[in-house]
């Protein structure tokens, strides 16, 4: 079978699936897709508009594989912001001229797409991101709880609206109205739905999605009314108002406002929020595909502002990725682009085949599944997350809240960057460090000579100002490889990076692949957090204990008990010992840390790090040795690599010694020392082949003890443990020769 015949029957085999977790998506999106349209005072079907022509266009032109689309929670304040402003107090009008910024942010997206500014969201520190959802949902719950307890007609900014949410609570008492209290009798019992849906543990019931029962409830509560010939208590104007002909009513954008700068900042607001959140749900999304692709964020660009364009010609809202129906959609074993196609076209048949039924939703009940929604989103859980990374994440997480709240979504997420930028500078009592290393490039990636790894090192910095170029390198790597990264040459990294990063070998680790982080442990930090900012700290300040361990740390340190060794991660000046080692003759060693040694201290592995060369040629070299104690004492040799050393050694005076019988070894390996009868007698048949079938290392003894390197940078535990066995049998061999 050719791979086009069975992914054609894949594709097929698997459509039963896709349909019905289609049809699940479609019951979350419903109602969501009618209540943010809400929410954004904009018609309720320019809700399910958005999730139709999402659905359609991205299915079939995007690059993303699980992935669901419709109108999102980020852009309710933005789009509600310009309805109500843009048209000057006319909520209609205000809609039909925020339709024509939808087209316009929909042909910015589609540039975004073309111009492989799939990396947008990677600029912005995670703590100002986390600020700006948060915002979001205060904004959402602001606005929906009113509307959740009857009060349709609330309006005024965010901070307004939550500080009267007591005044309206208390006002359902003191004011009292029959239909205000059964539209929030209805709203409460949603949100209490919401709130415990997922306790309940019934396989059955599950199958529908919370939001869909509190539809099912509130409509079925309606022809209970009428079964008993009683009129129902709700009025027209508290609930969703559907056109009879969905089709013929259509409202399309007006263009006339295309030039004033309040529709400018609209469309560039509108364009950045969406193109965020659309960045940050594909990423999450694509960590919970079981199968582990990376999807195409450039070509799901294109397809996003396509479909928004589009969507905003026919009076539909901006189309984005949205996270909780993916991950509905994951979890109900969708395999491919077709379930997001699948979710729309349910969407067309309940609008054409249950329009009476929609049009007796209460706008509480949709209220409360958005308050629900909002409060996820600036849940108190999400600031205790922040505070637990580090004191410096709260001031950029409350500086873009705040501004957001105050001002715009533009304006918070500005002053959030500025923000984590002003902390970076004072927390390294630097601003050179940014500024002029900025534009140079910091990273370096190359695949080492044995073939084992990827070995990349990052130079000066790593914050969100740069970590795309990291990301780009991390990108090119196939997943199933092994990565090292080195940060021993960089003073600070951020937040972002750290947080980034583990998405990173998250995924790799699935693909049985890895990436292990070294060069940190001379880093300091402000907490135990594994997210938390890392700067490198003086050897004055470094201190006789570390403050908190890194990742490598604490597997050294669970690596120390399972091996019933002992590690010290302090530094120690005592270095005198290697001076005996022709390796550090002439390299000046100010000091070594993470020991790691047996009862005995026969074998001792520990990090240094050492300069070469002088003034502008110096250089500071970080690697991890192994020494090991000799109970006998033995000739005095290095061997390396062929070519490696042997420059260093020739000028000491060695040559390299040949074996006899052994041309192999010969070619392979530079053996030298002073004694040479007695190195040949040590070099036994069984030694040389045990040399033979291992990975190259750099090997020295002084006659009383061995020096092991591999190569000169930090080690991976991976590599370390290596290191130690191949040290225990390489001492055996030794011992049985002398």
């Amino acid at each position: 079978m050719t791979a086009k015949k069975k992914k054609n029957t894949t594709f097929i085999g698997s459509l039963p699936k896709n349909l019905f977790s289609g049809f699940v998506v479609s019951l979350i999106a419903l109602p969501l897709g009618l209540g943010l349209a809400l929410a954004s005072e904009a018609p309720p079907i320019s809700g399910i508009i958005a999730a139709v022509v999402g659905g359609i266009v991205v299915s079939l032109l995007g690059g993303s594989n699980v992935t669901i689309t419709g109108p999102g929670n980020g852009l309710v304040i933005v789009l509600l912001g310009a309805i109500t402003t843009l048209g000057g107090g006319n909520l209609y009008e205000g809609y039909l001229f925020t339709l024509a910024a939808i087209v316009f942010s929909g042909i910015l997206m589609l540039i975004l797409g073309f111009l492989k500014m799939g990396r947008l969201a990677d600029f912005f520190p995670a703590s100002a991101i986390e600020g700006m959802l948060a915002a979001i949902g205060l904004g959402i719950l602001a606005k929906q709880f009113h509307i959740m307890i009857g009060h349709n007609n609330e309006h005024g900014s965010i901070v307004y609206l939550l500080l009267q949410i007591p005044e309206g609570i208390i006002g359902l008492y003191e004011n009292y109205h029959i239909e205000e209290l059964i539209a929030a009798i209805i709203g409460l019992v949603g949100l209490v739905i919401m709130a415990n849906y997922s306790k309940i543990r019934n396989k059955y019931l599950h199958l529908i999605p919370a939001p869909m029962w509190i539809l099912i409830l509130s409509v079925s509560l309606s022809y209970v009314f009428v079964s008993l010939n009683l009129p129902y208590p709700l009025k027209d104007e508290f609930l969703v108002n559907i056109p009879d002909n969905v089709l013929s009513n259509l409202a399309f954008p007006n263009f006339s406002k295309a030039l004033e700068l309040d529709f400018i900042m609209t469309v560039l607001a509108i364009t950045l929020i969406a193109s965020i959140e659309s960045l940050l749900s594909i990423k999450a999304v694509d960590k919970l595909d079981p199968e582990r692709r990376r999807s195409n964020v450039n070509k799901d660009l294109k397809a996003l502002g396509l479909a928004t364009s589009l969507s905003g010609l026919v009076g539909g809202l901006n189309v984005v990725t949205v996270i909780a129906r993916s991950s509905v959609n994951v979890n109900n074993s969708a395999t491919n682009r077709s379930a997001n196609f699948f979710h729309a076209l349910f969407l067309v048949i309940f609008v054409l085949l249950f329009q009476d039924q929609l049009r007796r939703i209460p706008l509480a009940a949709l209220a409360a599944i958005l308050v629900y929604t909002g409060y996820k989103l600036a849940t108190p859980k999400n600031f205790s997350k922040i505070a637990q990374i580090g004191k410096e994440q709260i001031i950029i997480f409350l500086a873009t809240l705040l501004t957001t709240l105050f001002t715009n979504l533009i304006t918070g997420i500005a002053m959030g960057i500025l923000v984590t930028f002003v902390i970076h500078v004072v927390l390294n009592k630097s601003l050179s460090l940014f500024i002029n290393h900025l534009a140079k490039p910091n990273i370096l990636m190359f695949k080492e000579n044995d073939g084992s790894s990827y070995y990349i090192s990052v130079k000066y910095f790593a914050s969100f100002l740069n970590f795309y170029r990291l990301k780009n390198k991390l990108d090119v790597i196939p997943e199933n490889e092994n990565v090292i990264l080195d940060f021993s040459l960089c003073r600070f990294v951020d937040h972002t990076v750290m947080e980034g990063l583990e998405n990173y070998v998250d995924t790799f680790s699935k693909k049985d692949g890895s990436i292990e982080i070294i060069g940190l442990d001379k880093h300091g930090a402000d907490s135990k957090h594994p997210f938390a900012i890392r700067k490198l700290m003086p050897l004055t300040k470094l201190g006789p204990i570390e403050k908190y361990f890194t990742k490598r740390q604490s597997l050294l340190k669970s690596m120390a008990k399972e091996y019933n060794w002992s590690y010290f991660p302090n530094r120690s000046n005592e270095t005198t010992f290697l001076q005996k080692f022709i390796f550090f003759r002439t390299r000046k060693v100010p000091f070594f840390y993470n020991s790691f040694y047996d009862e005995t201290k026969t074998f001792h592995l520990f990090d240094i790090e050492f300069s070469e060369g002088e003034f502008i040629a110096r250089e500071v070299v970080k690697t991890t040795i192994l020494r090991i104690k000799l109970k006998r004492t033995i000739p005095v040799f290095t061997l390396d690599k062929e070519g490696l050393l042997d420059f260093i050694y020739g000028m000491a005076g060695f040559k390299d010694i040949q074996l006899e019988n052994h041309p192999d070894f010969n070619k392979r390996f530079f053996l030298s020392g002073e004694d040479q009868d007695a190195i040949q007698n040590l070099f036994s048949n069984e030694l040389i082949l045990f040399l033979e079938s291992n990975p190259y290392y750099h090997i020295e003894t002084n006659g009383n003890s061995i020096l092991i390197l591999k190569k000169e940078r930090l080690l991976s535990v991976k590599e370390i443990k290596a290191m130690i066995y191949f040290g225990k049998q390489l001492n055996q061999l030794l011992s049985q020769n002398t």
